[in-house]
């Protein structure tokens, strides 16, 4: 019962500190802080599940987030009709050419024995289907750019609602991370850790560079939403009325009609930043509570008991007769397609694709502090982590500015003190730093640590 009292404790003092911004700083931002919130909430429950179940060591996760943004731009995004009739064909053909390349690899691999002869004939057929698939796609891929640079170059997606980007977001990760988990996994975790940030590195890459693909580092912008728009509801009538009736004390002590009408014109721009951030934090909210009712049954289920097991020893769980390298795989793509639905949460929430954003050394550390600070194995400990982590890391500027000014003379910005509001960005790092040291020292199994069910 104190364990669930610490929980709901702690959770209530997050939400509060949320209801402080909202009222010292704006509500717009306050619910900004807590959209992201969730979005990190559900990414360090994919690495929970991963880390904190299985003991995985994965630091691939920004590559795994950008293909949930990758699955938010082929979903969503109208089809460039000039696009395809110049290369989409011949795209086709390429994907075809690379399927028929793995099956050709792995026909072989099945019906002939280990020898030279099949290395030969492995290694001719991979050659020489790149050399044709290269051929090409090429042409296809100088056609498709081509065409209005400035605007596409892309062959775009399906011009589906972009909600539906949150599920092929889990499966491009799930796939990708499936090729990567039979390739790594056999590693130790260290030269896990290395492989799996170095195919991070790649992915981001690829959708950097490859412009057919999602316009490269030209970046997709205007991508459809799942809620209102705040310019149509600044022109609708029911929102209107709402925003007058919510305010109507307020409103009621202006005399001055003109005055009374600009009020009313600026609360409704107002409440219409704070409606559509609302209406995100439902939906994400939704995702969050569906994605913790299913992990905590797995997790206390005899699957998730096996798998703390094979965390805790691998050597006795194999002893038994379990396929560690199997439900090591299982683990990591159901993580990975955890982490892809996040990432298509992201991408969907600000609008835009940017593959430069997806920097895997920089972010990589911060959803791990997440995980580390909220109590890995357990998936309150990780979302917890996630909002706290996040919370901080946003509001360390602005709390870092306020100490600044109060602790240093007022008038005049003397020399150290603009050396100080210069460096306010590497103050992030600074308390960051902090706070894991702390949390180590004084809570090293997170603030909310692994709870073990004895049946």
């Amino acid at each position: 019962m104190r364990a669930n009292l610490n929980v709901v404790l702690a959770y209530l003092i997050m939400l509060s500190l949320i209801v402080i911004v909202g009222i010292f700083q704006s509500w717009s931002f306050a619910l900004s802080i807590l959209n992201l919130c969730l979005i990190s909430a559900v990414m360090t429950m994919g690495v929970n599940i991963q880390w904190g179940y299985a003991g995985l060591f994965n630091v691939g996760i920004m590559g795994f987030t950008a293909l949930g943004g990758l699955a938010a731009v082929l979903v969503s995004v109208p089809p460039v009709r000039e696009a395809w009739q110049v290369g989409g064909l011949s795209m086709i053909a390429s994907l075809a050419i690379i399927i028929a390349i793995v099956l050709a690899v792995r026909f072989i691999l099945k019906q002939y024995p280990k020898s030279n002869k099949r290395t030969f004939s492995i290694t001719a057929v991979i050659v020489v289907g790149l050399i044709i698939a290269r051929l090409v796609f090429g042409p296809a891929v100088e056609s498709i750019e081509a065409i209005s640079p400035a605007t596409t170059g892309f062959l775009g997606g399906l011009g589906l609602p972009i909600i539906f980007s949150w599920f092929v977001g889990a499966l491009f990760a799930a796939g990708v991370a499936y090729v990567i988990g039979k390739i790594t996994l056999g590693l130790r975790s260290d030269y896990l850790a290395i492989a799996t940030l170095g195919i991070s590195e790649i992915i981001i890459a690829i959708l950097k560079h490859e412009d057919w693909l999602a316009r490269g580092v030209k970046n997709v912008i205007g991508l459809k939403r799942p809620v209102p728009y705040e310019v149509n509801l600044q022109e609708t009538d029911w929102f209107i009325n709402l925003v007058e009736k919510f305010h109507s004390r307020s409103l009621d002590l202006i005399n001055d009609p003109s005055e009374k009408q600009e009020a009313i014109k600026q609360l409704v721009i107002e409440g219409s930043s704070v409606f559509v951030k609302l209406c995100y934090a439902g939906l994400f909210a939704i995702v969050v509570i569906i994605l913790l009712i299913l992990c905590q049954k797995a997790l206390y289920s005899p699957w998730g008991r096996m798998m703390r097991a094979i965390r805790d020893n691998e050597e006795a769980a194999n002893a038994m007769g379990k396929n560690v390298v199997k439900q090591h795989l299982n683990i990591f793509i159901l993580g990975s397609a955890v982490v892809g639905i996040a990432g298509a949460m992201l991408v969907t929430y600000d609008g835009l694709f940017t593959p430069g954003s997806f920097q895997p050394l920089r972010f990589t550390f911060l959803i791990w502090v997440m995980v580390i600070v909220g109590g890995s194995g357990n998936n309150f400990g990780a979302i917890l982590g996630g909002c706290v982590v996040w919370f901080v890391w946003i509001e360390a500027a602005p709390a870092a500015l306020y100490l600044i000014n109060l602790f240093t003379s007022a008038g005049e910005i003397n020399p150290f003190k603009a050396h100080l509001i210069e460096s306010i960005p590497y103050f992030r790092y600074l308390i960051m730093g902090m706070g894991l040291l702390l949390i180590m020292r004084y809570r090293p199994k997170g603030i909310i640590p692994e709870k073990i069910k004895h049946v």
